[in-house]
């Protein structure tokens, strides 16, 4: 194959898939090949897809459709969990020559150097039954934070859910390893590390080594400032990583926790691992150790068998509850999930309805959390790059804030006093040092 070595990677979903593509794009530049725009007319185009999110085939085919037309010989390679879950009906799609399964992908130059362009694509995707090797991946894109994958896979099986089929099961490399890879991040100018991962805190499936024990040593690592936990199940938040964080001076009081719902009977329905007494506890525990932490909420609406009542309770469940913002799925079928064989299907009108409601209350969540802060002083990093002038950055606790531009302040961390709160929601400061 001719070497004009250009190449762009293009990310569809969450955290995880961000820090897998930039691993990737770090393998082919290793290999001297330049990463470039998806408009710079690359020679391969490697699109990272997600199973999550609505119209992932659709996204596909528009992405692939777009390729082509800035460079028609150019060669596509898909990857990502669609990749896994569908890759025959992606090798489908004209102008796609390369489909890579879970395991494949961190091999993708072997192949790709291997691969002829044929009018057929090549499909190579192992059964998901079989992945198991952890790949650490980590994201350096954005220069004032890095997404760190500690863990990979789930061995839950919540009914609406096709992440076990497209990523196998839970799995992850030693907390020496992981600190290995945390030290390579502590070598650059990163100052903030988000640990991401399917199931984090899952991280060594009740072998000898936790997450807790993993946090413990991440937290001793010098050259990084900050780490925030990102989503982690109500069941696998113990007290002693709350304790933990309450007391660190790197983990910020900042814990993301999916509830999905807030009916008990729904919660079963959903095969999920705790019930809403759970919740309570975790949030309460949190709140009492750190007042002022934000707690970000997952929530689905219009799950099969949701009727009216069950949505309102859990709609008063979220509206009694101590926490900061929400994020809200509307329910969406998937193919080869329990759900989706369910009766009782909630119409999408009344789905649309009930997330509307709770991004209502999410916003008022919000505002409340962030007018508890009026005049307190917080540690913030600045971004690293500027918005219509401005300067946003990040309180320890997840609150907003922006300054007027100056560009001595990107990727600094400074203490501020937060003063107002400007019409998009977001907090002006004071700089104090």
């Amino acid at each position: 194959m001719n070497h004009n070595r250009k190449v762009s990677l293009y990310t569809l979903g969450c955290k995880l898939n961000f820090s897998e593509s930039s691993t990737i794009a770090r393998m082919f530049e290793a290999e001297g090949y330049a990463r470039v725009d998806f408009n710079d007319v690359p020679d391969i185009y490697v699109i990272n897809t997600c199973s999550v999110t609505e119209n992932a085939d659709k996204k596909c085919k528009q992405l692939v459709k777009r390729a082509l037309k800035i460079n028609p010989d150019a060669f596509i390679a898909i990857i990502g969990c669609y990749a896994q879950l569908k890759p025959e009906e992606i090798a489908q799609i004209y102008g796609v020559n390369m489909v890579l399964g879970a395991s494949e992908k961190f091999k993708i130059i072997e192949h790709f150097q291997a691969a002829d362009k044929s009018d057929k694509a090549t499909v190579i995707a192992s059964k998901i039954k079989e992945v198991n090797e952890f790949m650490p991946s980590y994201s350096k894109g954005d220069r004032t934070r890095s997404f760190l994958k500690i863990q990979d896979g789930c061995d839950y099986f919540c009914t609406f859910c096709t992440i076990p089929l497209a990523r196998g099961k839970s799995r992850n490399n030693s907390i020496a390893e992981t600190v290995d890879v945390a030290k390579e991040i502590a070598t650059t100018n990163i100052n903030e590390v988000v640990l991401t991962g399917v199931n984090i805190g899952d991280f060594g499936q009740g072998d000898d080594e936790n997450f807790f024990g993993l946090i413990k040593e991440l937290d001793q690592l010098k050259g990084i400032e900050r780490y925030r936990i990102s989503s982690i199940e109500p069941n696998l938040l113990s007290s002693e990583i709350i304790d933990f964080v309450a007391q660190s001076n790197k983990f910020m009081p900042h814990f993301h926790i999916p509830l999905q719902s807030g009916s008990d009977k729904i919660l079963k329905s959903m095969r999920r691992k705790y019930l809403s007494d759970l919740y309570v506890d975790r949030v309460s525990q949190i709140k009492k150790t750190m007042p002022h932490a934000c707690i970000g909420v997952d929530v689905i609406v219009g799950f099969p068998g949701e009727t009216e009542e069950d949505f309102l309770t859990t709609y008063n469940f979220l509206n009694e509850l101590d926490i900061s913002y929400l994020h809200v799925f509307t329910y969406s079928e998937r193919a080869n999930t329990t759900a989706n064989k369910m009766e009782e299907v909630v119409d999408k009108g009344e789905r649309s309805k009930r997330s509307k409601m709770l991004h209502i209350l999410s916003n008022k969540k919000k505002r409340y959390f962030y007018e508890q802060h009026i005049g307190k002083t917080y540690q913030v990093l600045f971004e690293a790059e500027q918005h219509e002038n401005f300067l946003n950055g990040f309180t320890t606790n997840y609150i907003k804030v922006k300054v007027p531009y100056q560009k001595e302040l990107e990727n600094q961390i400074k203490t501020v006093t937060l003063t107002n709160i400007d019409s998009e929601g977001i907090f002006d400061v004071t700089i104090n040092s």
